[in-house]
Order: C-alpha cells, then structure tokens, then sequence
C-alpha cells in the first residue's frame, strides 16, 4: 500500500489536436477547437456548434479493415494510447504483459455506432443491422482493443460515471499499482458523441451554449455571460507506473498521482450539490491521501463547464475547502477550448495538469470578458502563465452526483 506511482506517459486526442504536443501547445497559445458542427446537419437544431476533433485518419494506427469494425470512441482511445505509449518508451522498450494493466472509460460509449444500426433497423430491417454492433459500442471495449493491440494481460476493466469517467479510470488504475496486482497501467477516457441524438439530447434539456454566431467565444467557463457547455469529443490518455519500477528503466516523470477522493453528491440527476458538498469531500479525500495541507495546492484545473450552476457552485466550493488560500490559487478550466468531452474530459484534463507541473507553465481560461461576482477567483484569464507549483488536483464532476478529484505533485525527484 505504500507503492508511490508515477506519470511517464500521456497521449491526447482533442478538438485543438491529434496528439500530445499539438494539443498542449494549443492550449498554450488559448486557441479555440469549437467551430459549427460538421458531422451532420443542423438545420433543424438549436445548436450548431461544437468541439470536433478534425482531420483524423485512425488508419494512420489501425488497419484500414480493423478501423471500420471500431466505433470513433474506440479509435480515439487506440490513437491516444498509442501516443502515451511512445511517449514512455515503452512501444520499443515492451514492458512484462501480466504486470500491464489498462482502464479506460467512457461516459456514453459507441452512440454513433447505436445511431447507425438503429436507422438500419428501421429502413431495411433487423438482418441489416452489423454483426459487430454490440461489440462496436458496448462501453468497456476501448479498454479490450487497447488491451488486445498491445497484449496487455494485467488488470483490465472500463468505469462510466457520466463526466467524471477519465479521471475515476484513473483513480481506478492508480489502485492496481497501489496494491500490487500491475507495475503499469494505461488509463483515461474517451468519447465521441458529437451525433444528432446528443446534440438534440443535451440540447433540449438546455445545458448547452447557443451562441452559435461566435463558436469560439462560446465556452466561457466562469465568464458573466457563460449560457452552456459546448460538446466536445477525443481522448484523454496517462501510463501510470510504480516509482521504482520507472526509476529503474529511466522512464521521464512527469508528476505522481498522490492521492483522489470519490463521493456522491446524492442531490439531483444533474444538478451539482448546490453548497458544492460532495466536490468539498473529494477535495478533502484527495489530500489526506496524499499527505499534504490545502495550503501546499497551488494549481486548479478545474471542472468548469461554463453553465452557469455548474461554475458559480465549484467556485463556492474551493471557497469553502481553501478559505482564504482560494485567492492564491491558479485555476483554469480548459474546456473554454475543447469543449467538453463528457468521460474523456477527466483523462484530458489530468494529462495537461501533469504537463503544466512538469514544465511550470498553466494554460488559460479563454473568453474572460465579463466578470461574475459569484466567480471571483484568478482563472488565469485569456493568457497562459510561468509558475513554479509543487502540487495540483484536477476536479471532474459528472452528471448523478460523481465527484472525482485528482492530487497531483511534481516529479519526487524534483520536490
């Protein structure tokens, strides 16, 4: 139980890049991914925006047959992994296959795969519908194919809790490593639902942007005149590994994973606790695990949706968990440039909160124009900063009450 794990890997797939580097400079530089919706029409939609990936080609990592047989969620997740794995050496440098373990979520699964069968069903009939359906979008299969593709024997199982998944798969893997059953583990999220049925879904029920004239000034986490998340979609991918078992084979380490807290908001299906109690106890779990007084956190990355319940209400709660700490913190929330991407976005976000650790430079929270007196903390307005921060958490709350925080501290090496 005293094992210490490590960050040596992370691989991304984002509506602002198709790979690590191209995504964490983007962020960097506070450049938008939201754009009007490309993947179908949307004339009869109230919204037409939305964060796309663009310019993808999973024929680039997978065969040509195999990708057709792979919902997009699938193909994101196998593109991202591929990249963390690279990233850790450990494509060349293969590590022992029953100590390697994979857990990667999703907080819907294969929709596009569900919405091309079931039009299929209902124009031709049932003998049209794909052989390969179930096995296309049915939620664990990102972490099987990824398992599969690099003969990964070790622990191997899928969470979903809604957007909040990246970040419990990694809290999950984090787990296996702890307790000895895996030395590695490749964990996160994926999603891809940028489809009619849940743009019209999350549409209807209003919680999301309408600002369909200016898409990139729509996600506007914390801003005074934020009206909605806008969907996003892409990966979020870390190789988590045990401290010694890194040092020994000189991995590069980005940050350790020092502790996460899990609760339930028990409150409402969507709505966040409106005194913020469950993210207040995830906080408060994060650090107890991982050793540390509230006052050693410097770094946010914040869940930030950009709804206006959503932001006022985490904000509310690092008020209450930091007390007068809170004004010292830097916090962003990226999302104001990928969008959201439901149960990739705790995967993506923990993979930048390492980056920016490592490298002591923290993305923006872009479209801060109007102040919000109930959002009264340093977001990092517009422009990236220089900052030499020891430790960090990254908050993901999903929909039903899930509150995921992950602690993050720089490289040991370096503390």
């Amino acid at each position: 139980m005293n094992r210490r794990i490590v960050v040596t890997g992370i691989g991304m797939v984002s509506p602002v890049g198709n790979s690590r580097a191209e995504t964490w400079q983007s962020l960097l530089e506070g450049k938008s991914g939201i754009s009007l919706i490309e993947a179908f029409d949307t004339t009869d939609y109230s919204v037409k925006i939305s964060a796309e990936v663009k310019d993808f080609d999973p024929c680039l990592i997978q065969d040509r047959k195999e990708a057709r047989k792979t919902d997009r969620f699938v193909q994101f997740a196998i593109s991202a992994s591929e990249d963390a794995l690279a990233d850790a050496g450990l494509l060349e440098d293969k590590p022992d296959p029953d100590r390697t373990g994979v857990v990667i979520g999703t907080g819907i699964g294969g929709m596009n795969t569900f919405e091309k069968n079931h039009k299929a069903l209902i124009a031709k009939g049932p003998g049209r519908v794909s052989p390969f359906f179930i096995p296309m979008m049915i939620g664990d299969i990102a972490s099987g194919q990824v398992s599969m593709r690099y003969n990964f024997r070790g622990p191997n199982f899928s969470v979903q809790s809604a957007c909040a998944t990246g970040a419990h798969a990694i809290a999950d893997a984090a787990v296996q490593i702890k307790i000895g059953r895996a030395d590695i583990m490749v964990c996160g999220g994926s999603e891809a639902t940028v489809c009619p049925m849940a743009v019209a879904g999350f549409g209807n029920m209003k919680a999301l942007s309408t600002r369909n004239d200016d898409p990139a000034g729509a996600s506007r986490p914390f801003d005074g005149e934020r009206d909605g998340f806008v969907l996003g979609e892409g990966a979020g991918i870390l190789v988590l590994e045990e401290y010694e078992h890194a040092k020994a084979r000189g991995a590069k380490i980005y940050a350790e994973v020092m502790g996460a807290g899990l609760t339930a908001d028990a409150h409402h299906i969507t709505a966040p606790h409106p005194e913020g109690l469950g993210a207040i106890n995830a906080m408060k779990m994060a650090l107890r695990e991982g050793g540390i007084e509230r006052e050693q956190v410097g770094y946010v990355n914040a869940h930030g949706t950009s709804t206006p319940f959503n932001d006022r209400t985490e904000t509310l709660a690092l008020r209450s968990f930091f007390g007068d700490h809170a004004r010292n913190l830097k916090i962003s929330s990226t999302k104001s440039m990928t969008g959201h991407l439901l149960g990739a976005a705790g995967g993506l976000e923990a993979g930048v909160t390492c980056l920016s650790l490592a490298a002591g430079r923290f993305a923006p929270t872009i479209n801060q124009e109007t102040p919000d007196p109930d959002c009264d903390l340093d977001y990092i307005p517009n422009k990236a900063i220089e900052s030499d921060i020891e430790f960090a958490i990254s908050t993901s709350l999903g929909f039903g009450g899930h509150n995921i925080v992950l602690l993050l501290g720089k490289d040991p090496g370096q503390r």
